[in-house]
């Protein structure tokens, strides 16, 4: 699979200046964790959940959970287990061909191994399993249920920890809870791909909940857990991970709606145009967001909406002007350091303070590609909605 990959070749090629790379269930970690881009939720409950996956992965979505935790109601897990074991085995039967990395968030450690168990050959669909309310104290027993999964169903699963419990939250605890979990994600740090953010759990635990017009980043309290963890367990050092933007709650029943807006538009390559036509459907405050996330050290997003999908994932795409800055700052010639003045002769990019970020961005380009020049979010995301 690839990011984009729905889209015709010849229209790819008019976008990018370097396509995203594909990649697969067995590559890299590195690259896997950086690829995930809008991770879509999906309740295990439904009942036409293997057509929604095919629906989802013609529509350019590459990695999607299907959640047996906090989006169905608890007395529907039993019945939800069976659904999503009947659901995978349908697909695996079918022969499907290319799927989206596909995470099961669970309750509790045993459903890891039962649900492998009971899946069978349908286990082989499975890239991992999402981890709520990880602490040190309650990862633990999770990871720990990695090992016989991975041998009952023989391959390589991931875990996706999400960082949503109060420990984490509260500031007389925060500190201790994220050591803890640090000391964890890295025993297992062959295991865990990334970490995710449940910030509707840190708003739930105050009473809050953030209008359209807010990001993430305007509740303080919300905004103050991001940059600890981001702090902590993002380093850019070799000793962080991949931690992924939170999610965005709103969105209008009939995801298409703002097509006739994109129609009019000239496309001239500025995002206030795109901009202008979503304001009215309450997706400014996403677009800001994500951008937000980017700025504050986060890649990828959790998604509950199908239509969120393709505004972070043209937003994820690296511009020309990024890649040109990223490539001249490592050109190897230059690793002595040094300042240099861009190419687009508009800002100074010092070789030994922007590394890190020039690392980050042209791994963020391999799997997300690189725009032509002149190409920007508006084509970008005017041809992934078709």
């Amino acid at each position: 699979m690839r990011h984009f990959g729905h889209l015709a070749p010849d229209v790819r090629h008019e976008l990018f200046h370097r396509e995203p790379v594909e990649f697969f269930p067995d590559s890299p970690a590195r690259l896997l964790s950086a690829a995930l881009g809008a991770t879509l939720y999906c309740p295990a409950t439904r009942p036409r959940l293997a057509d929604d996956v095919r629906k989802q992965t013609r529509r350019g979505v590459v990695s999607m959970v299907l959640c047996l935790e906090d989006s169905i109601d608890d007395a529907d897990v039993p019945g939800a287990e069976e659904n999503l074991v009947g659901q995978l085995a349908e697909l695996a039967a079918s022969g499907t061909g290319e799927l989206p990395l596909l995470f099961v968030r669970v309750r509790d450690p045993a459903q890891i191994t039962d649900l492998v168990r009971r899946l069978g050959p349908a286990a082989g669909l499975l890239s991992g399993f999402v981890l709520p309310k990880f602490t040190e104290e309650r990862g633990i027993p999770f990871l720990e249920a990695f090992d016989g999964a991975e041998e009952a169903c023989g391959r390589r699963l991931f875990a996706m920890p999400v960082l949503e419990s109060p420990e984490l939250l509260h500031l007389e605890t925060r500190l201790e809870a994220l050591t803890g979990i640090a000391r964890t994600v890295d025993k297992y740090r062959e295991r865990v791909l990334a970490l995710r953010l449940g910030v509707t759990d840190f708003c739930a635990a105050y009473g809050l909940r953030r209008s359209p017009e807010m990001t993430a980043y305007d509740v303080q309290i919300v905004a103050s857990v991001i940059a600890d963890v981001v702090n902590v367990l993002g380093r850019a050092d070799g000793t962080g991970f991949t931690v992924t933007g939170p999610v965005w709650e709103y969105f209008r029943l009939q995801e298409r709606m703002f097509k006739p807006q994109l129609r009019r538009s000239p496309f001239t390559g500025r995002a206030e145009e795109l901009r202008t036509a979503l304001i009215a459907h309450d997706m400014d405050g996403l677009l800001r967001e994500i951008e937000l996330d980017r700025a504050n050290g986060l890649l990828g997003k959790t998604c509950i909406h199908p239509s969120h999908v393709a505004p972070v994932h043209a937003l994820s795409v690296v511009s020309h002007e990024e890649f040109s800055d990223a490539s001249d700052i490592l050109c190897p010639e230059r690793g002595g350091g040094g300042v240099l003045r861009s190419a687009y002769t508009n800002k100074m990019n010092e070789v030994k303070p922007h590394r890190a970020w020039a690392e980050r961005t042209l791994l963020r380009a391999e799997v997300f590609g690189v725009a032509r020049e002149g190409v920007g979010f508006v084509e970008l995301l005017a041809a992934a909605t078709g």
